[in-house]
């Protein structure tokens, strides 16, 4: 029977020897909560005021969680993110995670200490009992241990014990470690809840990063443009028109030559410019978006009356967003709804920018069935901004853009 029961174990424990580093690394690691329990018992028995016991217990709550952390982060090689907690002594008396805290250094930590001080008493009976024979018959012959130690049942028994006891405690000491990482990840760091709204506090400021970086580049690229590329048609359009002008005696299909070159370069110039104005227009970067949207209304092919009650500028993601939507909202207008007015309204208020577009066409926009009203969407979107359209079959048609803005 014992060498059946020893032969069980052997074969249970062939995934993770009982002698391997990594069942001393979880005795290590569940020796260190030793040390770190005493002073919450040390807390607890002292007798002291009410105010200075919360002051006490507040700073000695927030040192032994950075220390657990340390200590998961050395051991264990584990980071236990820091769970959010509000500002000042009564901020964070009022902040969950604080409790949960210190219901881990009340509770789990002294546990915890209490099994690891168990685990250890057990690795060194389990030594001693599975060496009996051999520390046994090294004693002294005349000591009574050796003479109380023979070859009988019962030490034969202590032995195989002391074996099954030696396979069966790196599991016990990696459960234990496993549960001490989940209960910390549970208690000392940050709920579902709270590490998902820090998340989407993170992915909304690299969303916010991202577009300000495509605004930036945006800008780049006009300034390229318009102080590069634009520069030099310009320049090559003085020069074929001053060519066209004083050259009298060249041949006729050379001058045709000429003319021509002439008209694709003042072309390609108004259609730089228009690349330039729809990039970042110089306007919107000088005067701010009151200006940008009376020029926009002033080119716009239905006639627009434009209302604006900004008190101050904008950010300049802001302002960005906000004329590049009233832009193509313009030219879907122009394109779709064969109106013969628009109504433009833009008002900041209670930090949010509010823009109207209302046009007396046919109607019948659906944001579901083609891309310029999906884009525009998605646009106000990019800034945590919304959009609603209200299109009746026979209109009128009302877009109701808004957009974050700090006043």
């Amino acid at each position: 029977m014992p060498s059946t029961m020893l032969r069980r174990a052997l074969a249970r424990s062939a995934e993770r020897p009982p002698w391997s580093r990594q069942v001393w690394r979880d005795t290590l690691f569940l020796s260190s909560a030793v040390p770190l329990a005493a002073p919450v018992w040390l807390a607890v028995t002292i007798p002291t005021l009410l105010g200075p016991v919360v002051l006490l217990a507040l700073l000695l709550t927030l040192a032994l969680t950075a220390a657990q952390r340390g200590r998961f982060r050395a051991l264990r090689g584990v980071e236990i993110p820091q769970a959010p907690r509000g500002g000042g002594p009564r901020g964070q008396l009022r902040s969950p995670s604080l409790w949960r805290q210190l219901g881990y250094h009340l509770l789990v930590t002294p546990l915890l200490a209490f099994g690891s001080l168990a685990l250890l008493y057990c690795w060194g009976g389990a030594l001693v009992a599975s060496t009996v024979y051999g520390w046994a018959w090294l004693m002294p012959r005349t000591s009574p241990v050796r003479g109380g130690v023979g070859w009988s049942v019962t030490d034969g028994w202590v032995t195989v014990a002391g074996v099954l006891l030696l396979l069966a405690l790196p599991w016990a000491g990696a459960w234990l470690a496993r549960l001490d990482e989940r209960l910390a990840r549970t208690l000392l760091g940050p709920t579902r809840a709270e590490a998902l709204a820090r998340r989407v506090e993170d992915l909304a400021e690299s969303r916010a990063e991202v577009v300000d970086a495509a605004d930036a580049e945006r800008r780049r690229i006009e300034r390229d443009l318009h102080d590069g590329a634009q520069q030099r048609l310009t320049s090559l359009a003085m020069n074929l028109g001053l060519a066209r002008r004083t050259l009298k005696d060249v041949p006729p299909e050379a001058m045709k030559v000429i003319v021509e070159a002439h008209e694709e370069a003042q072309a390609a110039i108004t259609e730089l410019r228009d690349l330039v104005r729809g990039l970042h227009p110089v306007v919107l970067a000088d005067r701010g978006l009151d200006a940008a949207l009376s020029g926009i209304a002033a080119r716009a092919p239905v006639p627009v009356r434009l209302e604006v009650e900004l008190p101050r500028r904008l950010s300049p993601t802001i302002e960005a967003v906000a004329y590049f939507t009233v832009s193509e909202a313009l030219t879907n207008v122009a394109k779709h709804a064969r109106a013969s007015r628009v109504d433009l309204r833009v008002r900041a208020l209670d930090g949010r920018l509010r823009i109207v577009i209302t046009d007396d066409g046919v109607g019948g926009a659906d944001p579901a069935g083609g891309t310029g009203l999906t884009g525009l969407r998605k646009r106000a979107a990019s800034v945590d901004g919304t959009l609603a359209v209200h299109s009746p079959l026979g209109g009128p048609t009302t877009i109701t853009v808004e957009l974050p803005c700090e006043l």
